[in-house]
């Protein structure tokens, strides 16, 4: 039996959880993330393979709080205008009970200018948040609470959602890496507490995605640990390497994925070895192409038997 992080955790929750330990070695969940609400990631997908992804990522950056109009480029305006309602199509695919997972770019709470998930463009102090009374951690819970609605929606309707917030942590081009992945963990807790104690929501499959031991989270904060991967276009791998050293930051048997990947995994290296990677999700738009990927690959992955496609999945809420 495989225990939430979340001690009140829904039955649904639950049953995702147990699925995917389940699964963890014998097979993977073809993921695929759409930006849009046109989706054309799955209609290319169902074009080459004449079957669906199990698992559907959405986002949420068009739901940001302080989102600064005046000063975004047509590039900023066109992603966060095709990005308006991806909430009412999550709740289509739930409702043909395929997995959810939300990937959140979220507008710095204060000040920025364009993009301002980008640290280069906001001076957002993510350590401020840390302190009692300050702008920063005003706004941060601000945020919090506009987004916890939304997530309340789901929880009313039943529907578990794997939730990454804060990804990539490893890094310094989003703001709440800015200062390093100890403080993103900081402020990942922030969130995990006030979302399951204030908010309630236990209806969140927490997923922590950075591969440094340093900056762990914690077993008692996550269900999944995970990782982003971008190989060179039409890269073939099983992603081995990179899944040793996601296992190095816990001792525990946590449910391993990839979060973000520009290149589908070798589908044949990955039955053979049983690894145990749980689920990949390919990232949205040119990556979903001939231009990263070779529509042999994508066609033999979604055939393969050791693939979970939408119709193999089973009803899990």
């Amino acid at each position: 039996m495989y225990t939430p992080c979340v001690k009140n955790a829904t039955s649904e929750v639950k049953s995702v959880l147990e699925f995917l330990h389940e699964i963890s070695g014998k097979a993977i969940i073809t993921g695929q993330h759409t930006q849009t609400v046109l989706q054309e990631e799955l209609l290319y997908i169902r074009h080459v393979t004449k079957k669906m992804p199990a698992l559907l990522g959405f986002e949420l950056l068009s739901y940001s709080g302080n989102i600064n109009y005046s000063d975004a480029s047509d590039e900023c305006l066109t992603e966060i205008y095709e990005n308006r309602n991806t909430i009412s199509k999550a709740y289509e695919w739930a409702q043909k009970h395929g997995l959810i997972t939300f990937t959140w770019h979220w507008f710095s709470p204060l000040g920025g200018r364009d993009k301002s998930f980008y640290t280069e463009n906001t001076s957002f102090d993510p350590h401020g948040v840390l302190i009692e009374g300050t702008n920063e951690r005003r706004a941060f819970y601000r945020d919090l609470d506009e987004m916890a609605k939304i997530l309340d929606g789901f929880k009313k309707r039943n529907i578990p959602v794997i939730w990454r917030p804060f990804h990539e942590a490893e890094g310094e081009w989003f703001w709440w890496g800015s200062q390093g992945p100890v403080i993103a963990a900081k402020l990942y807790k922030l969130m995990f507490d006030y979302f399951t104690q204030k908010k309630e929501l236990n209806n969140l499959i927490w997923v922590w995605n950075c591969p440094l031991q340093e900056s762990y989270v914690g077993d008692d904060y996550c269900d999944i640990i995970s990782r982003d991967v971008y190989l060179e276009p039409h890269s073939l791998s099983d992603y081995e390497r990179e899944r040793r050293e996601l296992s190095l930051i816990t001792n525990s048997d946590k449910i391993m994925a990839l979060a973000e990947v520009g290149t589908y995994p070798d589908i044949n290296a990955l039955k053979e070895e049983s690894s145990s990677w749980a689920y990949f999700m390919l990232w949205s738009k040119e990556f979903c192409s001939d231009k990263y990927n070779d529509d042999n690959v994508l066609r033999e992955l979604y055939n393969s038997d050791y693939a979970i496609t939408l119709d193999k999945l089973p009803k899990l809420y």
